[in-house]
């Protein structure tokens, strides 16, 4: 009796370990179907794999019909599946309208079967009479404070809205992520993304398929020019996406702020309430700075995000923070070590590159963040993508002139200043080979019209003129250099001239205003009484005294009886006394 009780928990035992691990090491099938999206014509390829792989399958091709009392589909079997098929794959033609798949291996005769796979679904535009979607707004790009809804249109009375999205690999329903009202339904979403939606009717039918994005608005500003000229206006133009007469416009001025770690941004003139047009211009703008746009939108209320900054460049200095390069020309060979300079009265800098792609790239060795340590960095033009536009930002908000440096694997290099030239100094361009310090015979070009093909090796421009401006390049020995653009600004105004012209200016004006008292006073004498002898000469006397200086006018002036409420009707004396000393 025991030894037969021993041997029956022997075998539950080893039957217990045989079902487990058989449960464990299940196979599983995963099925692949391609195209995901119909086209005319095109056929529809499913592929079963069956995970870990092995021989002797049978697989079984299924069509997924949606099942909405139980939240599934159930399967049907294809034609030509009854028995299964050994090739693990089946291709189905003339196939129009959205459809769901599935597939199963087995192996004896259907002894063994695996699970269903999970249903992959071949989407197709089409819409049918019995079951249809429609989108309203009707458009494919979606804001995340955009109310879309999705209407599932046709003979059934029970309906559910599916997604998939690439986050995901299997489909959900609108319950999970929208607000469902019988045949409708409502997409919530504070999150970007993409996704395919389809409806699936209590009949058993799939409704055409579409794309859907939404996404957070981001505006995109311009600038033009990119570089400034003098007497150049600066026009900003702010873009969004779904452009409406809805939409207004924040134009804002991107200020270097390390508590920001990258900027704050300040409004601009006139930009308080926003504006209508998507363009705002700029008047006088003469240093390197960078701008940033917003948009709002009113109904429904709606703000963007601050578009990326987009700088405008100067090369002049700017007195508190100033760029310089060292070696002090714009192109460089590869291997060469450049310095920058940074001089602010700032604790703080940074180095900032706009690189050739059109995007903001970090510095090696230059601190693209902000730092306290020093005021240079020196780094190596070993790599092409070196080349772009550098310039300084302190942190007290201010940006340096901006340079051009470019980095050239050519023999042959021009040798220019990488700083605008002012009017009527001298300037000295070169040309620097490869291997070798001097040159002689090279010619020189500006904007491609010859200027000296002679036996120097060096242009010297004596006093520079704005007609010197431009793109200059030089040749020699059958070698070209690339261009480089030579600016040239005006000289600054001396101070000491401006002084004078005010302090001229301030005193004819003062004259003028004394010679305006004077004859105001003596119009009301002359009102009061007549005038006699001796007040003509009294008049004389006084206009002598003014021609001389030394006269000191009062004026009474009385405060008007209607000057507004919690004003006083009181008169003083103001003495209007000036004292000038005749040469």
């Amino acid at each position: 009796m025991g030894n037969s009780l021993l041997r029956v928990l022997g075998l539950l035992c080893l039957s217990s370990l045989v079902c487990c691990e058989h449960t464990e090491d299940k196979p599983e099938p995963v099925l692949i179907v391609s195209p995901s999206w119909l086209s005319p014509g095109a056929s529809v390829t499913l592929r079963c794999e069956v995970k870990p792989p092995s021989a002797g399958w049978a697989f079984y091709w299924y069509k997924a019909v949606p099942d909405i009392s139980q939240r599934n589909y159930r399967y049907e079997l294809l034609p030509d599946s009854i028995r299964g098929t050994v090739e693990d794959f089946y291709i189905i033609h003339g196939q129009r309208n959205t459809a769901g798949y599935a597939c199963r291996a087995g192996r004896g005769n259907q002894e063994y079967l695996t699970d269903y796979s999970e249903q992959k679904i071949v989407w197709s535009q089409d819409s049918q009479p019995a079951a249809s979607l429609r989108v309203s707004p009707n458009r494919e790009k979606h804001f995340t404070s955009d109310n879309v809804q999705l209407y599932c249109e046709g003979k059934s009375a029970s309906w559910r809205v599916k997604r998939f999205t690439n986050s995901w690999s299997d489909s959900t329903d609108c319950s999970d992520w929208g607000t469902l009202s019988e045949s409708s339904c409502t997409i919530n979403s504070s999150w970007s993304h993409l996704s395919v939606y389809w409806c699936e009717s209590g009949s058993g039918e799939f409704s055409n398929a579409v794309n859907i994005t939404i996404h957070t608005p981001k505006p995109v500003l311009t600038v033009s020019p990119s570089w400034l000229s003098p007497g150049a206006s600066v026009t900003l133009r702010c873009e969004v996406e779904h452009p409406s007469a809805e939409w207004r416009f924040y134009w804002y001025k991107a200020v270097p702020d390390p508590s920001y770690l990258n900027y704050k941004f300040k409004l601009l003139p006139g930009s308080r309430e926003g504006t209508v047009n998507d363009t705002y211009v700029i008047h006088g703008q003469t240093h390197t700075v960078g701008y940033a746009c917003r948009t709002e939108r009113r109904n429904p209320e709606y703000p963007t995000d601050y578009s990326e900054p987009k700088y405008v460049w100067s090369a002049g200095s700017y007195p508190t923070v100033s760029f310089t390069v060292s070696p002090d020309r714009e192109q460089h060979s590869p291997s060469v070590s450049v310095t920058l300079s940074c001089g602010t009265n700032s604790a703080e800098w940074r180095v900032m590159k706009f690189s050739e792609k059109g995007y903001i790239a970090n510095i090696e060795n230059c601190p693209g963040l902000w730092t306290t340590t020093g005021s240079s960095c020196t780094f190596s033009t070993h790599l092409r993508h070196q080349s772009g536009v550098y310039w300084c930002e302190s942190g007290s908000g201010e940006f340096s002139n901006a340079v051009n440096i470019s980095v050239h694997n050519r023999d042959l290099l021009l040798v220019s200043p990488v700083r605008p030239v002012t009017e009527g100094t001298s300037v000295l361009l070169s040309c620097k080979l490869r291997g070798e310090n001097t040159l002689s015979n090279v010619i020189f070009y500006n904007n491609e019209k010859l200027v000296q093909n002679d036996s120097r090796g060096e242009l010297n421009i004596s006093a520079v003129s704005q007609s010197d401006e431009g793109f200059y390049k030089c040749e020699h020995s059958g070698k070209v250099s690339p261009q480089s653009w030579m600016a040239v600004q005006a000289p600054s105004r001396p101070e000491s001239s401006l002084f004078l012209v005010l302090l001229v200016t301030g005193s004819v004006g003062g004259v003028i205003l004394i010679i305006f008292l004077l004859l105001l006073c003596r119009f009301r004498q002359s009102k009061e009484q007549p005038v006699s002898k001796d007040q003509h000469q009294d008049q004389q006397q006084i206009y002598s005294s003014l021609l001389h200086g030394d006269l000191c006018v009062y004026e009474t002036i009385r405060g008007s009886a209607n000057s507004g409420k919690g004003q006083h009707d009181d008169s003083e004396k103001i003495p209007d006394c000036v004292g000038m000393t005749s040469p």
